[in-house]
């Protein structure tokens, strides 16, 4: 309730709205800006999504109405003699100003009102001011309930791009974030008409030959510690562009290993230049997220991942017994 309160008195009068995500969107951020940009504008908003570069090809589907410009397209369009009419900046799915983008940071600064959308831990303080909520399965269950607060009855257009994020967020909903809330929102966007198979197919996309010999060599790759509570797969750039594989592509391949038995912890470690990504995933009764946060990451309590300078044959040698460490000191 008090969080509604909130969105409503903060869209109630604001005229001119710019709504943001973090860099490198995921389909939960992207999908959250869009639909709640749809929906602002059907109250009268002047509202627009500006992200700190263009939209993806592959994402554009989910955006038929022209609803995300670039920062470069966004100050482009200003006058020259502009003077700063943001009355309200959102920011989806990320609760840090430090992800948006050096460039939109600039922006922030001279908007009369900053609002985070979020579902991500936060400290305390700053979830009290703002619209974060981590019992949320997706930042897009949390802006399908925030238009819903407004009246505004969703189209297809926003059930397609809140659909999307909730799917992909959950894995397909099988996080244990997902609840009969989650379920009971679904059944909205769905009495729009969408489609689950083509919602599906359209953000995993079909895959080329060349993605299952790339899956391939990425399970086989599997490896788990003695006792089977942690196990993890690898990824290097040279067999991403071997066989032409866009990273996008990559990102739910961790999920695989939750099948395994006795599995508490399921990692990934992808090389990206100089660094290691390690994406993590909980079986269920593990937090992965402070483990993240051990590492200098963070994330939610099934879901997370961090960043460590290194090659990965030697980032996976000193990573795994760590986390043992944390297991054996649950």
């Amino acid at each position: 309730m008090r969080m509604i309160q909130l969105f409503k008195s903060l869209t109630e009068k604001a005229k001119n709205i710019v709504i943001t995500t973090h860099i490198q969107p995921d389909a939960d951020g992207i999908g959250s800006e869009i639909a709640l940009c749809m929906a602002l504008r059907k109250i009268g908003k002047n509202a627009i999504c500006v992200n700190e570069e263009p939209l993806l090809e592959r994402y554009r589907y989910l955006d038929p109405d022209d609803c995300v410009i670039s920062y470069e397209e966004y100050k482009a369009s200003l006058p020259k003699d502009h003077k700063n009419t943001i009355d309200l900046f959102i920011v989806t799915d990320t609760n840090s100003l430090s992800r948006i983008g050096t460039q939109l940071q600039t922006v922030v600064p001279n908007s009369k009102n900053l609002l985070f959308i979020d579902h991500h831990p936060a400290p305390r303080e700053l979830a009290a001011i703002h619209c974060i909520d981590t019992t949320m399965a997706a930042t897009g269950e949390l802006v399908g309930s925030l238009i819903e607060s407004i009246g505004v009855p969703f189209t297809k257009e926003m059930a397609y791009a809140l659909y999307t994020s909730i799917l992909i967020d959950t894995s397909s909903f099988r996080y244990p974030t997902v609840t009969g809330n989650t379920h009971r929102l679904i059944a909205k966007l769905m009495d729009t008409g969408i489609e689950p198979p083509k919602a599906y197919n359209k953000i995993y996309g079909t895959k080329q030959i060349s993605y299952m010999q790339m899956l391939g060599i990425v399970l086989s790759s599997a490896q788990s510690s003695d006792d089977g509570r942690i196990a993890w797969l690898s990824l290097t750039e040279e067999s991403l562009e071997k066989f032409n594989v866009d990273t996008e592509d990559t990102h739910g391949l961790v999920n695989y290993l939750l099948i395994l038995d006795n599995i508490k912890v399921a990692c990934m470690f992808r090389q990206v230049g100089d660094m290691v990504k390690i994406s993590m995933r909980s079986a269920g009764d593990v937090d992965v997220g402070v483990m993240a946060q051990a590492l200098g990451g963070g994330g939610h309590d099934h879901s997370a991942a961090t960043l460590i300078e290194g090659k990965i044959e030697e980032i996976i040698r000193e990573t795994v017994p760590k986390i043992e460490l944390m297991l054996d000191d649950k």
